[in-house]
């Protein structure tokens, strides 16, 4: 079985009974906790018009994040793209790298990160999202290397400055991108798993060398939820099925507190149907965890996992992820 990374990505999730600076006071607080655990890189996910979810102006979260920290790296997961000029985002990306050298990633993806209304307060033209995408990443590219010194417009900061850019995706169309581009391709398994298995198997084939990434590199992102037991572990994931169910509904309101009985909330039909997109969720106590992470491991063979915790409280959620750590490094050791 292939050794792997072990990252973050964090939605600073706004809860039920507290405040905005209080959820990105614990993405600062969480993000220490991994960096000491020795998790790869800390990812923020930009998303709009959620009263539970704070990284909304995800640049300036990574630049919080990555004061705070010391050698982790910190990253978007990513900055939806076509929701912003190429040029504002190597300069803003240019700034952080500045800063914090050697540990900025840019995660971009197409998705809007919101509804319809948000996404054309935006800005966004549904029309030529498809178009507008691959070439703002080879906009981003541009602007970033020291060889567009000449151009009539140029990022400062960002020219020069040695930037990992990942794809992310949900679906096989960016899988097809990244390939062609050479770049690292990131799959959000946490929650869309239905086009995993073909868009990695797509990647791979097709993949073609780039002087920055000459191997395919891939990132499955997966929900997780450890604890002591698994029957606690079951517990705090309400949260999660709470959060997703929500969204099905269309609530709008911060994360809500576990339960002791799902069933007592959602209808069969919906637990069928976020059981299904939250199907790669390791979830329960750390034999439990390390025997999902092997199995899973085992199929896709990727080279990090990057692992979303929806967990209301806070100590709960680091030692989640300190559960998650210990499951990693007994697979990555054998």
């Amino acid at each position: 079985m292939k050794n792997f990374e072990l990252s973050v990505l964090d939605l600073a999730p706004v809860k039920q009974g507290s405040t905005i600076q209080q959820a990105l006071h614990e993405s600062m607080d969480l993000a220490q906790f991994v960096e000491n655990l020795g998790y790869t890189r800390y990812w923020l996910a930009e998303h709009h018009n959620f009263e539970g979810i704070a990284s909304s102006a995800t640049s300036v979260l990574i630049g919080y994040i990555a004061s705070g920290t010391q050698k982790i790296r910190v990253g978007s997961g990513g900055v939806m793209l076509p929701n912003h000029s190429s040029l504002v985002i190597a300069e803003q990306f240019g700034t952080l790298e500045t800063l914090y050298p050697g540990r900025i990633d840019l995660g971009v993806g197409r998705a809007p990160g919101t509804d319809g209304y948000t996404a054309k307060a935006l800005g966004r033209n549904p029309m030529t999202i498809n178009e507008q995408f691959p070439r703002q990443i080879v906009e981003l590219q541009r602007y970033f290397s020291s060889k567009n010194s000449d151009a009539l417009v140029r990022a400062i900061p960002g020219e020069g400055c040695d930037i990992p850019i990942y794809i992310l995706g949900s679906s096989t169309d960016s899988a097809w991108l990244a390939a062609d581009l050479g770049l690292p391709y990131a799959f959000a398994a946490h929650f869309a798993p239905e086009m995993m298995e073909s868009a990695f198997k797509i990647y791979h084939e097709h993949y073609q060398p780039s002087e920055k990434f000459p191997k395919p590199y891939t990132i499955a992102c997966v929900n997780g939820m450890a604890a002591d037991t698994d029957e606690e572990a079951e517990r705090i994931s309400s949260t999660l099925y709470i959060t997703f169910l929500n969204l099905i509904r269309n609530v709008r309101e911060p994360y809500s507190p576990p339960v002791d009985d799902m069933d007592t909330i959602w209808n069969p039909a919906e637990k069928a149907h976020l059981l299904q997109k939250l199907k790669y969720s390791f979830k329960g106590s750390k034999g439990s965890v390390q025997q999902q992470m092997t199995d899973f491991q085992e199929r896709f063979q990727v080279d990090e996992l990057m692992v979303a915790s929806h967990i209301f409280d806070h100590e709960a959620r680091k030692k989640s992820y300190e559960i998650i750590r210990e499951a990693a490094d007994a697979l990555n050791q054998k």
